[in-house]
């Protein structure tokens, strides 16, 4: 039987991604190997508590959640227990997506799960760690996001968007670096180049100031 280890279990609103607003568990697994320098689940790279797969979809299931997400740090970290808990997941019913940083193979992630990949920005400091084969896994239900944190970040990810026609495969998503850019200029940005992105700033962080568990 897969065990997992968990940072935390929590119901709060999705605040990014095509799913912001809606009421959603979030399943955070502990573990990570990159280390962004926006980071802002630093707490979820070690620790957490080690659950028997059919003891953590019961606890999921006693949440009655309209859709689940499961996040890091990086879940895919623990990649066969992680795949196994989305499939039993989708199994019963449930709407599902991940979060994921784009540094690990997706392919066998279930397809019916709606993944939401990071394409990491030079000034992540982690931009050597894209796994550029995944966009091949991605379609129209999927989404990849960038996490801008200034105008070179915005033109590399302009040039991401063009070569590998991301839009015409996937949803793409421009998120500006909280704290760290001003949202209204990377806005402006979008709106004079005409991109087929969709711009998003992360709610949670507006409504809840970052705090963990939300």
């Amino acid at each position: 039987m897969p065990r997992l280890r968990i940072t935390e279990i929590f119901y709060s609103l999705q605040g990014e991604s095509s799913t912001i607003g809606k009421p959603t568990l979030f399943v955070r697994l502990t573990g990570c190997p990159l280390r962004c320098v926006w980071c802002d689940t630093e707490y979820a790279f070690s620790g957490g508590e080690y659950w028997e797969l059919e003891e953590l979809v019961a606890k999921i299931e006693s949440y009655q959640p309209q859709h689940i997400c499961v996040t890091g740090g990086e879940p895919l970290a623990q990649r066969k227990p992680c795949e196994a808990l989305m499939v039993a997941l989708c199994d019963k019913g449930y709407s599902v997506s991940i979060e994921t940083s784009g540094a690990i193979d997706v392919s066998d992630v279930d397809p019916r799960v709606t993944k939401v990949m990071d394409l990491k920005a030079p000034d992540s400091g982690e931009m050597g760690k894209n796994l550029y084969s995944n966009i091949q896994h991605l379609d129209k239900s999927d989404e990849v996001k960038f996490v801008i944190m200034s105008r070179k970040d915005y033109d590399w990810a302009k040039m991401q968007l063009s070569q590998y026609q991301l839009s015409e495969k996937t949803n793409v998503l421009f998120s500006p670096c909280f704290g760290e850019i001003n949202e209204k200029e990377l806005a402006e940005w979008i709106i004079a180049d005409n991109l087929p992105v969709r711009f998003q700033i992360q709610m949670h962080k507006i409504l809840w100031d970052d705090a963990a568990g939300h």
